[in-house]
């Protein structure tokens, strides 16, 4: 069964490699989706993938990559499955 979240985090999370970590690490977990920054200096993203994936990659945001600091991180549950692969989108 696939589930899809969005995430919006904030705190240090532009220009410190967050989206390329993002999709490096959905990859590895065979997730689909996306990331882009957003105008608020925050990070959205959609993770698609088992649960168990999804989970884990959501639990490693909260950490992120070498000088990020995630202050928030909020989980929404979405409906709809992005397309196969996942992607760094432009910035909003």
């Amino acid at each position: 069964m696939v589930v899809v979240y969005r995430v919006v985090l904030s705190g240090r999370v532009q220009g410190v490699g967050f989206r390329a970590w993002i999709e490096r690490t959905a990859r590895s977990l065979d997730l689909s989706g996306w990331v882009r920054n957003r105008r608020d200096g925050s990070v959205e993203a959609v993770f698609a993938g088992s649960a168990t994936a999804v989970d884990d990659m959501i639990s490693r945001c909260r950490r992120g990559p070498d000088h990020a600091r995630v202050e928030v991180l909020e989980r929404h549950e979405e409906s709809a499955e992005p397309p196969p692969g996942f992607q760094i989108r432009m910035s909003e």
